[in-house]
């Protein structure tokens, strides 16, 4: 009896070599493109699937779904990996995943594949998916089985009459989706080497970009961004026109040297416009609404979550844990920001909330003040009890190590 494998199919030279030699393994391919904003051809892959050698070709649009279900919530946690990745290739694969494995139930396959190398961190992403969602299921990677480096792919395609898009390897090795564009190998292996302009698609260069600064208001709806200058937007809207304008002011070019999973460092270049601007405007909101011990403890769980996503642990308990406090957090993270866009850079320029625990009555020192500064005193006198007690008991500070500090000052007297 023949064995069905869904394989995860971009339609480029690795998925499309690996269906045959799948094929050659003994396994009945069924192919499967989801569409996160790529701008494919879903129709002309779907062809050169089923031409290449897979006995059905599915096609998908989860762009929604990726938004609302895995984008969404890391915005809200504010996950951002090592303080620079909005996780954007991250944060995709996990939803690629759980569709292989709706296909495979659907079509009675034993086992799913992918086209992950053995030096990445998506083939973590999808195994480890895979085991969550239906540990029942074999996980197939050809690349990290056959052997065969880019030339050796290029000459089999050719043996076995393979039609892929091109034969010259590009220098550089990309990813995209609705909420980022990666780019590595190439001359940006040299972590010393400025990333040429060829590397970039999607911002414009800031010494290129409008004279004139543009401005923007993104709403927010417990944490969820869903109003762009005033008016309701849906998700992929918003995020579309984000990327469009951010892109034009040169916003969201992100140089980062990252710590794969794997062990390794990598130099990895990503373009993100509208993840960078949301985010932003998203922490400027928590900034006026969440109070100061909350904040600072949802700064080690967005680390944690953004470390959790990476790591390809999207499906486990621990996402449903930091979720829950991330739920709770966004209660209140009701209100607008208004962002400055200008030559490269954005900037918080406006915020406001009616759930906003700045009040003026208490920040003001102007009219209006309603601060009772008599209590100040009081209040100081308790908090520095401590280090009062500990200077008298076991002399922690000494003058005289102080005394250096006004050996260059001047004494004038009239």
């Amino acid at each position: 009896m023949t064995k069905k494998v869904v394989l995860a199919y971009s339609g480029g030279l690795d998925t499309s070599v690996a269906i045959r030699w799948l094929n050659d393994k003994g396994w009945d391919v069924i192919a499967f493109t989801v569409d996160l904003g790529e701008k494919k051809d879903l129709d002309t892959i779907q062809q050169r699937a089923l031409k290449t050698g897979a006995s059905a070709a599915y096609v998908a649009d989860g762009r929604e779904a990726f938004l609302n279900l895995f984008v969404w919530p890391s915005l809200q946690a504010g996950a951002i990996y090592e303080k620079q990745y909005p996780l954007a290739t991250a944060l995709g694969r996990p939803l690629i995943a759980a569709m292989l494995v709706q296909v495979a139930r659907r079509e009675g396959a034993t086992a799913i594949a992918h086209g992950c190398t053995g030096k990445g961190n998506d083939q973590v992403r999808f195994d480890v998916a895979a085991a969550a969602l239906a540990p029942e299921l074999e996980v197939v990677a050809p690349v990290r089985e056959w052997g065969m480096n880019r030339d050796d792919e290029i000459e089999y395609a050719q043996k076995h009459g393979i039609e892929v898009p091109a034969t010259v390897r590009s220098p550089y090795s990309t990813d995209e989706n609705l909420w980022g564009r990666s780019i590595e190998a190439g001359v940006l292996e040299d972590p010393w080497a400025e990333p040429p302009a060829d590397v970039y698609a999607w911002t414009a260069d800031p010494r290129e970009c409008p004279d004139e600064p543009a401005y923007v208001e993104i709403g927010f709806k417990s944490g969820i961004p869903s109003m762009l200058d005033g008016r309701p937007a849906g998700p992929l809207e918003l995020v579309t026109a984000l990327n469009r304008l951010g892109g034009r002011h040169g916003v969201g070019r992100i140089d980062h040297l990252e710590n794969r999973l794997i062990g390794i460092k990598s130099r990895e270049i990503y373009e993100a416009p509208a993840a960078v601007l949301l985010l932003q405007a998203h922490q400027a909101l928590e900034d006026i609404t969440l109070p100061k011990e909350v904040a600072r403890f949802k700064e080690q769980v967005a680390q944690q979550w953004a470390q959790m996503v990476y790591d390809g642990l999207w499906f486990s308990p621990l996402r449903d844990a930091l979720y829950a406090f991330v739920v709770e957090t966004q209660a209140h993270v009701d209100g607008e920001v208004r962002l400055k866009l200008f030559k490269g850079s954005s900037q918080v320029v406006g915020r406001k909330s009616p759930s906003q625990l700045y009040q003026l009555s208490l920040a003001t020192y102007g009219k209006g003040d309603a601060f009772d500064q008599s209590a100040a005193a009081g209040f100081i006198k308790l908090w520095g009890l401590g280090v009062r007690t500990a200077s008298q008991v076991q002399g922690r500070l000494h003058a005289q190590d102080l005394q250096h500090l006004l050996r260059d000052v001047k004494r004038l007297a009239p």
